[in-house]
């Protein structure tokens, strides 16, 4: 597939297409036209020259065709509803692609419960992919109707299963225990929790913390959301109309920080400013208003980490289940400040 129509349908030139699809390390300063330019490479089957060589020098010997991977969301319908994950999608989207493979379907538990049900491997008429990533947690009902269906899966997460497949992840608790400390070593007593609180680790994270710096668990600072950030302005909201106010509050994620970010904006006549942390070091953390300090989780290199050991699995380079964890790193912004 020419350049030249990837660049005619995306708007770019032949030279800007080139960059972005084979030079790895090369960031477009529009993003939208880096987004339309992969879309479009995807759509139209396009190999970067690297996988396209890799093939004609019969490095995949194994397979006649490019390998068809599918992508599984575990916990939403919509890439939209959380950033870290529409990044995530577009990192692991690039690094298929440079590794000579296509992006088979896009899946969302509806889709992926139906097909549970199915007993056959696969739909007759259907074309098998050879691996699935799933992006999230899996419900553990459903990996055994998976691996019946693929082969070869990889999941990446934040918190780690039992070895139920290979994975790449980067602690939640970890993050979580990084954000807390960071808080408490700016005086920090009074912390709320905005997330997730199902026995989740970013949670498990918050309360270990408390403890470990002995500060009190207050059930009243902890808010559960689905971690949107419609649910961050709506908590914050609620928020608002407690006394004490906490000093500082940690979300879960940058979603949920950047909601809770709107609501005091909207009521900055109020002047209540606390802390704000969350997890993810999604790109708008940094191009808020009041940049974002987050917890940065690698998207790129784990989806980098995850396309190889799901290759290395489809080509029989291993065979007991593994993990991968990354660590994760402070970024120090402007929406954390020391008591006064």
């Amino acid at each position: 597939m020419s350049l030249k129509e990837i660049a005619r349908l995306s708007g770019a030139s032949v030279s800007t297409v080139s960059r972005v699809l084979n030079r790895p390390e090369y960031h477009c300063s529009d993003p939208a036209l880096q987004e339309r330019i992969w879309k479009y490479a995807q759509e139209l089957g396009y190999l970067p020259d690297q996988a396209a060589r890799s093939l004609k020098l019969g490095k995949r010997q194994e397979n006649s065709r490019p390998l068809i991977i599918d992508i599984f969301l575990t916990r939403f319908q919509s890439l939209d509803v959380d950033p870290f994950f529409e990044e995530l999608h577009a990192a692991l989207r690039e690094e298929l692609l440079q590794n000579g493979c296509h992006l088979g379907q896009f899946l969302t538990l509806p889709d992926v419960t139906e097909l549970s049900r199915n007993l056959s491997p696969f739909p007759s008429g259907q074309t098998a992919a050879d691996g699935l990533i799933l992006l999230g947690k899996c419900p553990s009902e459903l990996i055994a109707p998976l691996k019946r269906r693929y082969h070869s899966l990889t999941g990446i997460d934040r918190n780690p299963t039992s070895f139920d497949y290979d994975e790449v992840v980067c602690s939640g608790l970890s993050a979580a225990t990084a954000a807390m400390d960071y808080l408490v070593s700016l005086g920090h007593k009074k912390i709320a929790y905005i997330g997730d609180c199902s026995y989740e680790a970013r949670y498990i994270g918050y309360y270990q913390s408390l403890i470990t710096h002995r500060l009190p668990l207050d059930y009243s600072n902890i808010y559960p959301t689905s971690q949107t950030r419609q649910e961050g302005m709506k908590i914050m909201e609620l928020l608002l109309q407690k006394e004490p106010l906490p000093s500082a509050i940690f979300c879960a994620n940058d979603a949920t920080a950047l909601g809770v970010l709107d609501c005091l904006k909207k009521h900055r006549n109020k002047k209540y400013i606390p802390s704000i942390i969350s997890i993810d070091n999604i790109q708008e953390a940094q191009q808020s208003s009041l940049s974002l300090t987050t917890i940065d989780i690698p998207k790129r290199e784990m989806a980098h980490h995850a396309v190889k050991i799901l290759l290395d699995r489809i080509h029989r380079g291993h065979k007991e289940n593994i993990r991968v964890e990354l660590p994760c790193r402070l970024i120090e912004r402007e929406s954390c400040s020391y008591v006064g």
